[in-house]
């Protein structure tokens, strides 16, 4: 009997000793998912390199735009003109001499804002955020419905 009160003396010690701390004390490291990103504004003006395509050794274009109020105000095509896969159906427009046009270069803003329309019609989105800023890195859509629904949008050379 005496152990047996001994043994929850000593319990209850602990319990009540490990439930205080000392504030100065930093608080131990835990592991757990990676830190979220700070929510993005998009700036009145900002440069970066949008590369399209979901094949980071074949994208189906690179290109650098200048954004101002939200608007792409320059975009030009980097790297030369790209070669579509035998099998693609993709439009590269003049780059290669056939008749179409080049995409439009979404802003940041709007890229995000058509991921959300694309997720709103029920397709599978997902986006990379760049945990420093917030600003969007990486944006997947895939619209199940297609054959070859699924579009990759990565940014880099973001300079606000």
């Amino acid at each position: 009997m005496r152990f047996e009160r001994a043994l929850c003396a000593l319990v209850l010690v602990g319990l009540v000793g490990g439930c205080t701390s000392d504030p100065a004390e930093p608080a131990p490291a835990t592991s757990g998912p990676p830190p979220s990103a700070p929510a993005w504004t998009e700036p009145a003006a900002y440069t970066f390199t949008l590369v399209r395509g979901c094949d980071d050794t074949a994208p189906e274009g690179r290109y650098q735009a200048t954004v101002k109020d939200g608007v792409v105000t320059t975009a030009t095509r980097a790297g030369g003109a790209a070669s579509p896969a035998p099998s693609s159906e993709a439009d590269l427009g003049p780059v290669t001499g056939e008749e179409g046009e080049e995409i439009d270069v979404p802003a940041l803003g709007q890229l995000l804002e058509m991921a959300e329309t694309a997720k709103d019609d029920g397709a599978e989105v997902a986006t990379e955020y760049d945990l420093t800023d917030g600003h969007p890195v990486k944006v997947t859509i895939n619209v199940m419905e297609e054959v070859d629904g699924l579009e990759c949008w990565t940014v880099t050379d973001y300079q606000p």
